[in-house]
């Protein structure tokens, strides 16, 4: 089969998990004997993985170009992979109106629609003089979702597309539940890219300071690195006046190396080649996420790297299973500072927390049951597509009508482009 994979990004798996997972799905692909074609409108990155090397064709394409549908015409997948719901938004009427049985899978990462309203809702709480952040409850966030844009379009794109991936249980149930999605259009699937490091990961002796780690380019990574500064390790610090923090992550801007206070204990490091190298070099991770969605990378690589973390309830959320924490999961800056001063300085419970974050690893991580799982799907999914389509009325409807609408738009975007290219020739 024939795959196009339209990414968002060219993946960097290095900086983020999302370019990991998109890694991950790829190459189950090329393991199934498919041939893949990766097409993005990003511009091309010095830390992007060579695709060539694992058998796939790269191809820059634009957005609101014609030169898309030229692509469609000549490689005709049997397969489209949409990295996320803007990307569906962009060239998903392009792949109904040349492609209409191409089977359209739609990975959506995390749900952007949750992660936002859950910002949105932080927002609201520090609005407030002296406020303090609580967890907002699921009827809160249910309702902030609603409320967004955001939600509409996201729904829509998942609605539109015939399988749609999601990384997280949790955000499974809120599509089935709060949101009414039918179950044959949705699947978990956590294929995520991670090391098997669950034998021979240094000890407790072996390691030293305290790690943060997460590409500042995600605003949850940034909000996370800004409380550990103005208040998480301030009351760290008092309690362990000799601690050191190792904040890594890619694409750190001027207000991020602008943090870096020696004096402090506060490093702001940047860029790690190797982000499991420097997680098990660490003694416990801290990942205080007031918002967000999905998996975190930052947690699978502490799980898989023997390193206890400690985190708030939405960072553990999704990954848990009914399984407890590999370290402690703490709401308030007091609870966070204490959970981590006592793990960093008490063996036996480090060591407990350790066993307890691979055993959740063993369980989350799968690779080659998600892999072959995800192939089995799109295959009977494949041979059975007009039936599947058959259940999904509300998908007709919005491919219907939200297509034109699109359409539209992108092809007066693309006539006034080429109106203006003409105009600077002359």
């Amino acid at each position: 089969m024939k795959i196009l994979y339209l990414g968002y990004v060219w993946p960097e798996p290095a900086s983020s998990a999302a370019g990991g997972r998109t890694l991950e799905i790829v190459r189950a692909f090329r393991h199934a004997g498919w041939q893949v074609l990766y097409a993005s409108a990003a511009a091309l990155s010095p830390h992007r993985f060579p695709l060539h090397d694992i058998g796939i064709e790269e191809r820059s394409i634009q957005v609101n170009d014609d030169g898309f549908d030229e692509l469609l015409i000549s490689y005709q997948p049997d397969i489209v992979v949409f990295d996320r719901f803007f990307t569906e938004e962009q060239f998903g009427w392009r792949v109904e109106r040349h492609c209409p049985q191409a089977l359209k899978v739609l990975d959506t990462c995390d749900l952007h629609s949750l992660r936002e309203a859950r910002q949105l809702l932080l927002k609201t709480q520090l609005s407030h003089p002296h406020a303090i952040w609580q967890v907002p409850s699921r009827p809160q966030t249910i309702a902030s979702m609603r409320s967004l844009d955001t939600t509409l379009r996201e729904l829509a794109a998942i609605y539109r597309c015939d399988l749609s991936l999601l990384i997280s249980d949790v955000e499974y149930d809120i599509l089935l539940a709060d949101f009414g999605l039918p179950s044959p259009i949705l699947q978990v699937n956590r294929l995520l890219m991670t090391k098997d490091d669950s034998r021979g990961v240094p000890q407790y002796e072996e390691r030293q300071n305290f790690i943060s780690i997460g590409n500042f380019r995600h605003e949850p990574n940034w909000d996370a690195v800004l409380w550990l500064k103005q208040s998480i390790w301030p009351a760290i610090r008092a309690l362990l006046p000799q601690a050191q923090l190792h904040v890594y992550g890619a694409y750190p801007p001027p207000k991020a190396t602008q943090l870096h206070q020696a004096r402090e204990g506060f490093h702001v490091l940047g860029w790690a080649e190797d982000a499991q190298a420097v997680m098990r070099q660490a003694r416990v991770c801290l990942a205080p996420l007031r918002f967000g969605a999905g998996i975190k990378g930052k947690l699978a690589d502490a799980m898989c790297a023997g390193t206890p973390s400690v985190t708030t309830s939405i960072g553990a959320e999704g990954m848990q299973l009914d399984l407890p924490w590999g370290g402690a999961i703490a709401d308030t800056v007091e609870e966070f500072a204490d959970a981590a001063v006592e793990l960093y300085y008490n063996p036996e419970q480090w060591q407990d927390a350790q066993l307890k974050g691979q055993i959740i690893a063993d369980r989350l991580f799968q690779a080659r049951s998600d892999r072959d799982l995800l192939i089995s799907t799109i295959q009977k999914l494949k041979e059975n597509l007009t039936q599947h389509r058959a259940g999904n009325f509300v998908g007709a409807m919005l491919r219907h009508h939200s297509m034109k609408s699109s359409q539209y738009m992108s092809q007066w975007i693309t006539l006034k482009n080429r109106i203006a290219r003409e105009n600077s020739d002359i």
